[in-house]
Formats: structure tokens, sequence, C-alpha cells
């Protein structure tokens, strides 16, 4: 069943396959938990891969690394591959492992300064008036030539436009030093959640998602995004950025015979919750025009309403497994997923959209003058390659083997905005004469001198104490001591004289 010119996807009253030429027009994967939207997006990603165009995708459960692996059939699916006349060879894929936190994969990085304050302000769930305080201090760092790389710099060139709110104010417009806190604050929010790893370099470059192995099959590019799920606005922000990207650096190359790069979205939903109007634009901006540098995006989401009609319009292949409808919501957005396909006159597409199994799903896809061919019920072919996730040890030999070992594996930090601002700080405070005393430390010096004062005052009367004390006391001594030397001295005399005139006499 193999086709050079399509992927085939399944076998309905005629095979389905998607061809090559027309999967830059994108797609859309739907269908409640547990109906084989995964196996869908495997079976897609290994046959573009088999036909040599790179694919990135998500993977939320661990699942999808199981196409780095060889499939090992089982009778259910040999018996499904033998009812299409399918012969069901054993293979894989060629696979890149990619991780934001740099634990299951190669860290993947991207710069403030690529960002932009449109998806920051998203990241960090910022209002207008915080938004645009945010495009200043981007609109300052370009004048001033200061490099936007990590959350650092993010977070000194905001402190260096709240100093200068007042001179900044009158070229930029009100810049509010308490906005500013507010946004340090998301900022500490942001980095206490892990984003700090994803900003910084080496950045990120796209040529690497673009990759074909040397036997002729693309990389398949697997975000592991279980972790990453845990902060659903970093992980819907990354992937809005990345094929904004895409959109931004790619040629145009118009309708190619197969796409240059396909692009598989998981969880889609959480891309359009909260999304201000000036970012579902540029959503829908992407996706109309990205087609045209010969990139194809396919949604994959549990029901065709989670996306806006401006962008779920430009999905022309679409793959619908079973939806279940209990509550009012729900059974509206059933009734709009049947109306959303050509309908079938052999059956009634809202009863058959409740009705397919596990493996089966309404399938529609652009024909050869890209026209959606009428919706048909169809089972899902079985997928080559490990319905389950690659082991932790298989996982590790393929990130020893990959092209981009070693190359995103250590962060570099240049000289950026932190470091040139912090700089100046120092240089100021250096250069500048030592501010004039505060009236709290004029008061202080002054007690401190009159302390000295009195502890000196202190000193010289005990010292004068002392003195008068030891000459009170000699004093006493003379008193007593003068007449006894003075009495002593008399005797002294006689006897002398005594003596001396004994001593005449006796010669």
């Amino acid at each position: 069943m193999a086709d050079t010119t399509g992927a085939f996807v399944g076998q309905a009253t005629q095979p389905e396959v998607l061809l090559y030429s027309r999967a830059n027009r994108h797609g859309l994967i739907a269908g409640a938990t547990g109906t084989g939207k995964t196996v869908t997006l495997q079976i897609l990603a290994q046959a573009f891969s088999d036909a040599g165009v790179p694919v990135f995708a998500a993977d939320i459960k661990g699942d999808l690394s199981g196409i780095s692996q060889l499939g090992q059939p089982n009778d259910k699916l040999l018996a499904r591959a033998q009812q299409m006349n399918l012969e069901l060879t054993p293979a894989a894929a060629p696979v890149i492992f990619w991780d934001l936190y740099g634990q299951k994969g190669h860290p993947i990085r991207a710069t403030i300064s690529e960002m932009g304050p449109l998806l920051l302000a998203r990241l960090l769930e910022l209002n207008d008036v915080q938004e645009g305080v945010l495009n200043i201090a981007f609109a300052v760092a370009d004048k001033e030539g200061l490099l936007l790389l990590d959350l650092n710099d993010l977070r000194a060139i905001l402190s260096h436009i709240s100093d200068n709110a007042k001179a900044l104010s009158q070229v930029y417009g009100q810049v509010s030093p308490t906005t500013v806190a507010t946004i340090l604050r998301q900022l500490l929010t942001l980095e206490n959640q892990g984003a700090a790893q994803f900003f910084g370099e080496p950045a990120l470059r796209l040529e690497d998602l673009m990759r074909t192995h040397i036997s002729g099959k693309g990389y398949v590019n697997i975000l592991t995004s279980d972790r990453l799920m845990q902060n659903p606005k970093l992980y819907s922000t990354f992937l809005l950025w990345l094929m904004s990207e895409l959109f931004e650096e790619l040629p145009e190359v118009g309708d190619p015979e197969k796409p240059r790069l396909v692009f598989f979205f998981d969880e889609a939903h959480l891309l359009f919750n909260e999304a201000s109007k000036a970012l579902l634009q540029k959503i829908e901006q992407v996706v109309r025009l990205i087609r045209s540098k010969g990139v194809g995006i396919y949604f994959i989401t549990q029901n065709p309403a989670d996306i806006p009609d401006t962008v779920l319009g430009q999905l022309g292949n679409r793959v619908q497994h079973a939806l279940r409808a209990y509550t009012p919501s729900e059974q509206k957005g059933l009734k709009a997923a049947a109306d959303s396909f050509r309908a079938n006159p052999a059956f009634d597409t809202l009863e058959v959209l409740q009705a397919l199994g596990t493996g089966e799903a309404l399938v529609s896809l652009l024909d050869v003058k890209g026209i959606p061919a009428i919706c048909d019920r169809t089972l899902i072919r079985p997928p080559a390659s490990r319905m389950g996730p690659a082991t932790d040890q298989e996982r590790a030999d393929l990130m020893a083997k990959s092209p981009v070992s070693g190359v995103y594996d250590t962060t570099k930090d240049r000289e950026s905005a932190y470091e040139i601002l912090t700089a100046r700080i120092a240089k100021a405070q250096a250069e500048a004469p030592p501010p004039p005393p505060s009236a709290e430390e004029k008061a202080a010096a002054k007690a401190a001198l009159q302390a000295a004062k009195e502890e000196e005052r202190q000193k010289a009367a005990e010292e004068k104490a002392r003195q008068k004390a030891a000459a009170q006391t000699m004093k006493s001594v003379t008193s007593v001591a003068v007449p006894i030397i003075r009495s002593m001295g008399i005797a002294l005399g006689r006897e002398l004289l005594r003596g001396l005139m004994g001593n005449s006499k006796r010669r």
C-alpha cells in the first residue's frame, strides 16, 4: 500500500491517502481521549519521515517516543493490516529528542529578543498597560544597543527604565515604576516555574529541526512535554514562537511537491485559551501564510470547537475520531464538528461521529485540486513503529548518537544588557561625589560628637581627681615623716659629735 505521492492513513470505501503535495495546507486530528489521536499522529509522522520530510511534534504522554523503535505487531494489528491488504513491516524513524528542561532531550533555548514583547506578555499574563511598558523596555534596549538574551537581561532593562522613568516618559509615554515592579514579580513567578532554562544561548537554529538522515528519511523531532504540560502557558507560547520563527525565517516556496517541515501541535486548545485579540490575529496570520513557506501545521485537540473558526477554516486535511456529547455545550460542539465535513449521502455524519470505535475516524483529505473530499468512515492503519514509549536507555542511546549532540548542551553567557547596565551603575557610583548627609545622619553625627566630648570631660575629671588624691596622700605622708627624720638627724648628729670628741681626748 506504499504510495510515494502521499501517506496512507487508512481504509474506507477506498484507500485514504494524504497527498504530500497538499500536506502544507494544514490539518486537524480531533477526537475524545482514548480514541486513537496519538496513533494517527504517529502514523502520519512516520509517513512524512519516510518521504524525507522532517517533522516536529510534541510528546505529551511519552507514547510518541516509540516511533524511534521497530514495531512489534500483535495478532490484532496484523489482522487489521491484512484487512487493508497492507504488508505491515516493522520500521522506525530517525528521532531527535528535545526538552525545554534539558532532562529527556537536548535543551531548547530562545533569547528574550527572539520571543518578543507580544509573546512574553502572554507568558507573563500581563494586561494592556503592563504590555505597553514591556514594549518600551524593548524599544529602549534596541535604541541603546543592549542585547536581551536571558531573564537577567530583561530584569536589568526593566530596572533601567524604572530608574529613568521621568526622562523616558517624555519620549515613550508614561513609565510607572509600580507597573515595572509588577512585571518583575511576574518574572520571578516564571523563573520559579523553571522557564529560566528556556531563555538564553545557544538559541535553537531552525536548520537543526529540518535535518534529513543519511538514509534519506526526515528526522522526527520530538519535544518531551510531560513536565512542560505542568506549565501550559509556556508550552503553548513556545510552540507559537516556533511557528512564528519558521514563518519569519523561511523563504517562500509556494506549493512544493512535499512539505519542507510538518509541525504537529498537540493539545492545541491551549494556544487559544485566553489569547488576546492581537495574539489571535498573529496566530491566524501565521497559519494562513506559512503554507507558502512549505510548512504544514497539524493541530491535535479533542474537539474542533476548541479552535477559532478563522483558523479552523485553514485546515484542509481532517481526521476526526469519535466525539462524546453529554452536556449541551458538548452537543453543540459535536454538531459543529459534523457540519464542518462535506456530507456523505451514505450515512448521517452526526450519528457516525458518536458511534466510531477506537482506531476509526471520519476522514476528509484534500484532492489534487485542493478540494476537501467527502468524508468517509475509515479504519486507521496500524503503525509500523512501536506503540508505546521508548525506554530510558533507548532514549539515552539515541541522544548520544544525535546529530546535535553537544551543540546545545552547555549554556553560553556573553555580554548583554545585564552586564553592560551593571557596569554602568558601578562606574557611576565610583565617579560620583559622596552625597550630602541627610538630616538623620547629621543628627546622629552631632550626637556622636557630644557623646565623645562628654566622655573626654569625664576622663579629664577622673584624672584630676586621681591627681588630687595622690597629692593629698603625699602631704599626709610628709607631715608624719618630716618630724621623725628631723629627730633622727639630731640624735645622729649628737652621736657623731660625741664620738669625735671622745676620740680627741684619748689621743
